[in-house]
């Protein structure tokens, strides 16, 4: 049986899409109204994130012809959001996004995390990571508070040998 056209050209641009990414989700969306998942594609967008919405045989051929599997979570409704550049703020972003509806929606069901299979609870304590901005944001109040704790030290040791010489 030879696959239509229409599927080729989705599983190609599906290829596409996902060569060379080492970190992504996939979601169950199903209950998202069209304004919803413009929605939600912005806020990705926003974290240089990526929502890929795909029949699961293509998402799956896609996944294995690269040497992943994830046939056992890939079954009703399933998108793929890729997370290029901040992966703590984009599972951040479908958490958030899921706390606005009743559903819950977008759920998550597994996902790859540097190259590395992870599952729902690796990806909830992503998103209580927060954003790549965030946590730089914490390590630079850690690392001043530290240095100036240090030029105090060595103030104070410059004034007692001052004080030594004297």
């Amino acid at each position: 049986m030879m696959a239509n056209q229409r599927n080729q050209d989705n599983l190609a641009a599906l290829r596409t899409a996902l060569e060379g990414v080492e970190t992504f989700y996939v979601v169950n969306y199903q209950g998202l109204t069209a304004g919803q998942l413009t929605r939600l594609r912005k806020e990705l967008v926003g974290k240089g994130g990526r929502l890929i919405v795909a029949k699961n045989t293509l998402v799956n051929i896609a996944l294995k012809d690269a040497d992943r599997d994830f046939s056992d979570i890939l079954h009703g409704p399933t998108a793929v959001v890729v997370a290029s550049e901040d992966p703590a703020g984009t599972a951040k972003v479908l958490a958030d996004f899921a706390k606005t509806n009743d559903k819950g929606i977008p759920a998550a069901k597994g996902g790859l995390l540097e190259g590395k299979r992870i599952d729902v609870k690796t990806i909830e304590k992503l998103a209580n990571l927060g954003s790549k901005e965030q946590l730089q944001a914490e390590l630079v109040g850690v690392l001043s508070s530290h240095l100036s704790n240090f030029v105090g030290i060595l103030e104070a040791y410059k004034d007692k040998l001052e004080a030594q010489s004297a």
